[in-house]
């Protein structure tokens, strides 16, 4: 015989979204608060300037591993590069999608643009590795 557990599952769950305002940074310090549009510019800064698995202070899923490329071919970098962008832009989930690569390559660096697709908007980037 099986004990009746009421209807605790049966519950209709209400899933609320943390809102995105947050600190802004500038010049170093922190000045007023953000939300929106320039709230995920400032995530995509920090999540492309946080080396992965580098810090305690954060969870694995935060950042992006751009160190291990370092010393590799650059046609293998550009394809790596690509793929470790999206994959630490998309743990945000203001953050649908990530495209429109560029890249360009001056002596040992390797500059490399893209759009991120939010939910307030299109966001151009770019991030510069030193390969």
């Amino acid at each position: 015989m099986l004990p009746k557990t009421g209807n605790i599952l049966r519950r209709e769950f209400v899933i609320r979204k943390q809102p995105s305002r947050t600190y802004r940074l500038k010049d170093g310090r922190l000045q007023g608060c953000v939300d929106g549009r320039e709230a995920v510019q400032q995530a995509i800064y920090c999540i492309l300037n946080t080396e992965r698995f580098d810090w305690l202070i954060y969870n694995w899923n935060y950042g992006v591993e751009l160190t291990s490329l370092l010393g590799k071919p650059m046609k293998l970098a550009k394809s790596k590069i690509k793929k470790r962008i999206r994959e630490a832009l998309l743990q945000d989930d203001r953050i649908q999608s990530v495209d429109a690569f560029s890249f360009t390559i001056v002596g040992h660096k390797l500059s490399v643009t893209f759009t991120a697709h939010t939910q307030y908007g299109d966001v151009e980037a770019s991030k510069e590795v030193d390969v």
